[in-house]
């Protein structure tokens, strides 16, 4: 069995330095920037069962985490370490805590008198509310911005507030809290913690992992520098391991698509997201053969929002194999009244010809790449996310490739859509995703008809078969 290199000065105690300097430090404000899956919520529950449950403890603790999984996990934890402490304690379970919304929060009480109640990301949960703040995973809340806002007040007569968080791009409100503390002189006052997967890793952390996990795990055998590119080899893309492990926000104005924005589209934790409600459904098919996927996405449409219901990504099979997972989704697709949208360049030129003979050109709209069309594809794919109109599943690989799409503008003005070709393709799923919101077009409001149809066309589009409303 290997061994890690680095063994804590105390291998027996229950917290590596990084984690007792946290739990330490009781400035009013504190904000922690980190890597993943380093113990800091764990060290943090610690904390807020040691200030709520000891003697004299004035203050209740209000935590908010990214979803209710997590809320219920953060309790958890408080619950193991009431026993390590020796506190008596008691769960109340899921509790009403505002009557008018009916927002619920789990309870630990304790014999203080004081409690902690944890709860999903809803700003306005922590309105009204006095005492100490805990707020988990803050960039990934839907509006940090707000927040701060409705929690930051509630310590205005004591106790104080904890942010924590790894980083989710470089326009959100948690990256500009940490550079002004960096860069703007700190006007808040707030105390800050980095802690890189690196910087665990040098104290110790692999030790302690691998003191936890079963023998035959194939961490044991690993040292750091081992560890290091086991994680980064798991990562969808050097981007996701800087900002998820590394402490490094994801540059947005280098991406066509923020971060912040790809977040407002995700399914919410614990979604059933494959289920259709009977509307109608629309598709976008990249094609890829050895270097790049074919990927298949699914949309149905209720009201006015795009609801992913399928996403399929497939490589290295032949266009028989291909045919055989596709061909009855077009057929579904068909059948609900709605249509696809396929790349019709290079090899997706014998695929529109094959699907359009087989479904018929209503049905099947085969679309050829051009700088211009890629830029009619892209914005109406961020249109509908800016205007909430589209849900998209939570996935590494789906958040890598809508951000691997870059928007460059060439000497002559003109603009182009890159993105840099990776192992897992190349942003495929942004184009197949873009190809279905181009398939639904406006089809709620008007029916279709060809551009050619139109009374003075007398161009070709760029858009195959272009269908445009009446």
């Amino acid at each position: 069995m290997g061994r890690a290199r680095v063994i804590p000065d105390n291998p027996d105690a229950i917290f590596l330095p990084y984690q007792g300097a946290w739990i330490a430090d009781e400035q009013r404000l504190k904000l922690m920037e980190k890597g993943r899956q380093i113990g800091i919520s764990w060290s943090t529950a610690y904390a807020g069962v040691a200030r709520t449950g000891r003697q004299g403890a004035r203050h209740d603790q209000w935590v908010s985490s990214r979803d209710d999984i997590q809320a219920r996990l953060f309790l958890e934890d408080c619950k193991l370490f009431t026993g390590v402490l020796d506190m008596a304690a008691r769960d109340l379970g899921e509790q009403v805590i505002d009557e008018a919304t009916r927002q619920t929060a789990y309870v630990l009480s304790f014999a203080t008198g004081k409690r902690i109640n944890s709860m999903s990301s809803n700003p306005d949960a922590q309105a009204g509310k006095r005492g100490g703040r805990i707020l988990d995973e803050f960039a990934l809340h839907p509006d940090p911005r707000k927040l701060w806002s409705i929690a930051y007040p509630g310590i205005t007569w004591g106790g104080n507030m904890e942010v924590i968080s790894t980083h989710r791009g470089s326009h959100n409100f948690f990256n500009q809290l940490v550079r002004e503390i960096k860069e703007g002189g700190n006007p808040k006052k707030i105390s800050l913690h980095t802690v890189t997967l690196q910087n665990a890793l040098d104290q110790g952390f692999l030790y302690k992992l691998q003191k936890s996990l079963p023998a035959d795990a194939e961490q044991q055998d690993m040292d750091e520098a081992a560890y290091f590119d086991f994680v980064k080899s798991g990562c969808a893309d050097e981007e996701s391991f800087l900002q998820e492990y590394m402490c490094q926000p994801a540059d947005d104005d280098a991406a066509f698509l923020e971060y912040d924005l790809i977040a407002s589209a995700e399914y919410p934790a614990g979604t059933d997201w494959t289920q259709s409600q009977g509307g109608t459904l629309f598709a976008g098919v990249d094609i890829g053969r050895k270097h790049d996927l074919t990927v298949l996405w699914v949309v149905e449409l209720l009201g006015d929002v795009l609801y992913t219901r399928h996403i399929e990504a497939l490589k290295n099979m032949t266009k028989g194999d291909q045919e055989k997972v596709l061909w009855p989704w077009f057929e579904t697709i068909k059948a609900s009244g709605g249509r696809i949208c396929i790349d019709a360049t290079g090899l997706g030129i014998g695929w529109t010809d094959d699907a359009q003979a087989r479904f018929g050109k209503y049905s099947v709209e085969g679309v050829t790449f051009t700088a211009r069309v890629k830029e009619q594809l892209a914005y109406p794919l961020r249109g509908k996310m800016e205007d909430r109109q589209l849900r998209i599943p939570h996935d590494k690989h789906i958040r890598a490739d809508l951000r691997a799409v870059t928007k460059q503008t060439t000497a002559a003005g003109n603009i182009r859509f890159t993105a840099e070709r990776t192992p897992d393709g190349h942003s495929d799923r942004f184009w197949a995703l873009a190809l279905a919101v181009q398939a639904a077009g406006e089809s709620n409001e008007a029916p279709w008809r060809p551009l050619s149809d139109l009374p003075g066309a007398n161009q070709k589009s760029e858009l195959n078969q272009n269908w445009i409303p009446a």
